[in-house]
C-alpha cells in the first residue's frame, strides 16, 4: 500500500525526534539523527534543544570538546556536526565530491596550482594541524611550502582534507573565525562505494524512507553513485523498496519507524538551516510548496521556522522582550499557544547564552509578506 505524504511527513518526525523530545544523550542523539546543521554555530544547539528533553548545552560544549561529536565540512560541502566515529565513512563517502567542487572550480584552477599540487600539501597540512591552528598559521605553512602566497590553495583544502573545527569559545563553542584540527587516524572504512553505502544507510534510518533523488539532494552526490550504493544495500537485505503516495520508488532500513499518519505533532521552533527542511528533494514533506521560497533564499539562508502539525507554519526571531513569530496562514488558538510554550522555553534557553540568536539575519524579515505577527513573551 502506498505510504501517504503525511505519513512520510511523520516518518520525518518520528526519526528526527520532533515527535517528543528524547530523553537520550547529547552523544547518542546525534547519532541518532544522523546530521545536525551547523554552519551557524548556535544551530545544533537549537536542533538539539528542540529534541532533547532537559537540554543542557553543557553537555554539546563538552562533546566538541571532547571530539565525541565534530564539526566539519561534510555534506552539501557545508558544515555539519556529526557523531565522532560516523565521521570516517560520511568523509570518504564524500571526499571526492568535496574535491571536485573545489579542485575543478575557477577559483582554485586560476591559482596556477594542479590538482597534484594540492593533493601534495595535504600530508603537511595534517602534520600541522596536529593542534589547533587558525588560517592564518596555515596560510602561513602553505606559503613556505608553495615559495608564494597562495590563498586559493587553502580555500580548497579547508573543504576537503579531513580536518575539524576546533572549538573557539563563545556561546556556541564556535566564534566567526575558525580553528582546524587534523581528523584523528582512523581505521579503514572500505572501499568509497562502502563509504557511500554506510552514508545512504546512516541517512535512511535518520531520515527515510527516501528517493534516489531525496539523497542525492541531501548529499549533492551524483545519482548513478547513489542508485549503485542502493543495489549493494538492497542486494545485501540492509534496504527495501517502499511506494510513495505519487508512485514514487523510496528505500528504506529494515524496521524504520513509520508513525501513524494521526500522529499529533506539537509545535516546535527550528533553527536556521535545520536538517529536515534540507534533507529531501521534495521539500513538500515538511515544507508547503508555496512557503518553500520564503524560508529558504536563494543565497543559501534558511530562516528559523515555525512547525506547527508537522509542517512550516512561519518564521520565528529572537528580539527585544521575547520571540517574535511570524504565521504564513492563520493558526488556531491552540497552535498558538503551544507556540508561546515552546518561546518562553526558548527565551530561558538563549538568556544565558545570546538572547539575540541569528540577530545578523534580520534583514530577511522585511522581504516577508504581510502575515500575523505576534510577540511570544519569555
Amino acid at each position: 500500500m502506498p505510504l501517504t505524504a503525511r505519513q512520510l511527513n511523520r516518518a520525518t518526525l518520528g526519526r528526527q525526534l520532533l515527535l517528543q523530545r528524547d530523553a537520550l544523550d547529547v552523544v547518542g542523539t546525534v547519532q541518532r539523527v544522523v546530521a545536525l546543521q551547523a554552519q551557524e554555530p548556535a544551530s545544533p544547539y537549537l536542533a538539539l534543544w528542540n529534541r532533547v528533553a532537559d537540554f543542557d548545552p553543557a553537555d554539546l560544549d563538552a562533546a566538541f570538546a571532547e571530539r565525541t561529536v565534530v564539526k566539519a565540512s561534510l555534506i552539501r560541502i557545508t558544515l555539519h556536526a556529526v557523531h565522532a566515529e560516523d565521521y570516517p565513512a560520511f568523509h570518504d563517502a564524500m571526499v571526492s565530491s568535496l574535491r571536485a567542487s573545489r579542485l575543478h572550480d575557477r577559483r582554485f584552477t586560476s591559482s596556477g596550482l594542479s590538482i597534484a599540487d594540492a593533493d601534495a600539501l595535504v600530508p603537511h597540512l595534517l602534520e600541522f594541524a596536529g593542534r589547533p591552528r587558525t588560517k592564518a598559521q596555515i596560510e602561513d605553512l602553505l606559503e613556505a611550502r608553495l615559495g608564494q602566497r597562495q590563498p586559493r590553495a587553502w580555500w580548497a583544502l579547508r573543504t576537503f582534507a579531513p580536518l575539524h573545527h576546533a572549538p573557539t569559545g563563545g556561546p556556541w563553542s564556535f566564534g566567526t573565525s575558525s580553528t582546524y584540527l587534523a581528523a584523528p587516524a582512523r581505521p579503514d572504512t572500505g572501499s568509497p562505494e562502502a563509504a557511500v553505502e554506510r552514508l545512504v544507510q546512516r541517512y535512511l534510518e535518520g531520515f527515510g524512507p527516501a528517493s534516489v533523488a531525496d539523497f542525492a539532494q541531501f548529499t549533492m552526490l551524483r545519482r548513478p553513485v547513489v542508485t549503485h550504493a542502493l543495489r549493494a544495500l538492497a542486494e545485501a537485505d540492509k534496504v527495501h523498496e517502499l511506494e510513495g503516495a505519487d508512485g514514487a520508488t523510496l528505500f528504506d532500513v529494515p524496521g524504520g519507524r513509520l508513525p501513524a499518519e494521526d500522529s499529533p505533532a506539537p509545535p516546535r521552533l527550528l533553527p536556521m538551516w535545520d536538517s529536515i527542511l534540507l534533507a529531501y528533494s521534495d521539500r513538500g514533506r515538511v515544507i508547503p510548496p508555496d512557503y518553500r521560497r520564503l524560508v529558504i533564499h536563494q543565497n543559501g539562508d534558511v530562516l528559523p521556522t515555525l512547525l506547527v502539525d508537522g509542517y512550516v507554519a512561519g518564521v520565528w526571531r529572537a528580539v527585544e522582550g521575547g520571540i517574535e513569530a511570524t504565521a504564513f496562514q492563520r493558526l488556531s488558538d491552540e497552535a498558538w499557544g503551544g507556540l508561546a510554550v515552546e518561546a518562553a522555553a526558548l527565551v530561558a534557553f538563549l538568556a544565558g547564552r545570546d538572547p539575540r540568536v541569528y540577530r545578523r539575519y534580520a534583514h530577511w524579515w522585511s522581504t516577508l509578506p504581510k502575515a500575523e505577527v505576534r510577540l511570544l513573551p519569555g
